[in-house]
């Protein structure tokens, strides 16, 4: 049975629509549609003339018809066509595609592809110290192969593509990868984000803004240089502080700090952490610790998030939670007067799962449904096989609805079998 409102709703949905036939209400509708509020009243005074009193009322809301006899609409009337306009829009708008709607109703507009397995640095939680076989060149996904199926996916109503790897930039078409994508964004992509270390990323950057990437997360899990050089295996902090300025510069407001917090490595440097988003604009995030194929996981390196909070708390009373998005993994905080944030990624502590929004291809073109699953299925296998997109959507599907309700069903996380995190593209 259908409810009393949205009966009216559809009648003022409705008789708006019939406001706007009329080709002088169109031409005022487009006038204002993309305009501030502030400036909508000026332009209906321009059309004041021959602006109908039949047509004001479909911009009017019953509550507001006393107000038809003044010659030109308040903010009031026009802020309510905007709304009725935005809810026409959105009925307008197709359902969301099954395709990626899993059996609890989790609706999967995310996709990370990882571009390459290579990483120039090794750190401690992500790769072990001996290294990791590697796929072979002819393994991992061409440049067409994933720009196939990001189109793909953004048909099917993903938003947001992030970049991840190994470490993404080492890729030599980074910058040629990149541009294709942007080409997907009247398809309904709006954002290209990237994940990288920030060694080799500060000379491409300036290209990938242009064209087109729009978000960035940088790993950094130490301010101090020596330990750098302990975590990573590798050099090149200045490296990575001269890339979250340069970042910061071009205008990716805010950057995201990726910090994984390990207890007796650099759990000490919290603080340091928040101290940073003082007069910089980013957004630090620690990560707890997560077990992974070859990083020696102990729980006793696990720290959880509680705790971080209340060391903060005891230097900055005033650290406070924000409004978090819905599908966010990230629990937002804030030290009032500072230009950044910080948050708290808590897979292991308060996991996230019922507001997963995600999917992830690895770099040899597997489909993962759940970073912590090990069930995959190979997409790139099935192009190289000439199998239609149709056919490439079934399989999709298939996984997607298999996904579980958390954690890939694995109760205990230390137990699960699963590729070390380089290989994942986390």
């Amino acid at each position: 049975m259908t409810s009393p409102w949205l009966l009216s709703r559809s009648r003022h949905i409705a008789a708006f629509s019939r406001s706007i036939k009329t080709a002088h209400s169109a031409a005022v509708y487009n006038n204002i549609k993309n305009q501030p509020a502030a400036s909508t009243a000026a332009i209906l005074q321009q059309h004041s003339s021959s602006y109908s009193t039949s047509t004001r009322r479909h911009f009017s809301m019953p509550a507001l018809a006393q107000e038809e006899e003044d010659p030109v609409p308040s903010i009031q009337q026009v802020m309510k066509a905007r709304a009725q306009a935005k809810i026409a829009a959105i009925d307008q708008e197709k359902p969301f595609s099954k395709v990626l709607t899993d059996n609890f109703s989790r609706q999967h507009t995310y996709l990370r592809i990882s571009l390459t397995e290579k990483c120039n640095l090794r750190c401690t939680y992500c790769m072990p110290a001996e290294g990791v076989d590697l796929s072979p060149k002819d393994n991992i996904m061409t440049t067409p192969e994933i720009i196939r199926l990001a189109r793909l996916f953004v048909q099917e109503g993903v938003t947001k593509i992030r970049l991840t790897g190994g470490e993404p930039t080492v890729r030599k078409d980074i910058n040629e990868l990149v541009d294709q994508l942007g080409q997907l964004q009247p398809l309904g992509l709006k954002t290209i984000a990237m994940t990288s270390n920030g060694i080799a990323l500060k000379r491409k950057l300036p290209s990938l803004v242009n064209s087109g990437m729009n978000l960035l997360n940088l790993s950094l899990d130490t301010l101090d240089r020596f330990k750098f050089e302990l975590m990573t295996r590798r050099k090149g902090f200045e490296r990575v502080m001269e890339t979250i300025d340069d970042a910061l510069a071009l205008g990716m407001n805010p950057v995201k700090v990726n910090c994984v917090v390990m207890r007796g490595t650099n759990d000490k440097e919290v603080l340091d952490f928040v101290e940073f988003t003082r007069h910089k604009k980013v957004d630090v995030r620690f990560i707890e610790y997560m077990p992974f194929g070859g990083n020696k996981w102990k729980e006793n390196k696990l720290v959880p998030y509680q705790e971080l909070i209340k060391n903060i708390q005891a230097i900055h009373p005033t650290f406070k939670k924000l409004v978090d998005d819905p599908n966010d993994t990230s629990k937002a905080y804030h030290v009032p007067g500072f230009a950044g944030q910080v948050g708290f990624i808590t897979s292991m502590s308060d996991h996230f799962c019922g507001t997963c929004n995600r999917l992830r291809i690895t770099a040899d073109g597997n489909l993962k449904v759940c970073l912590f699953g090990n069930t995959e299925v190979s997409l790139r296998d099935m192009m190289r096989q000439g199998k239609t997109d149709e056919e490439l959507r079934e399989v999709i599907e298939m996984a997607v609805k298999n996904k579980k309700k958390q954690h890939a069903g694995v109760s205990n996380l230390v137990n699960m079998k699963n590729r070390p995190m380089i290989l994942i593209g986390g």
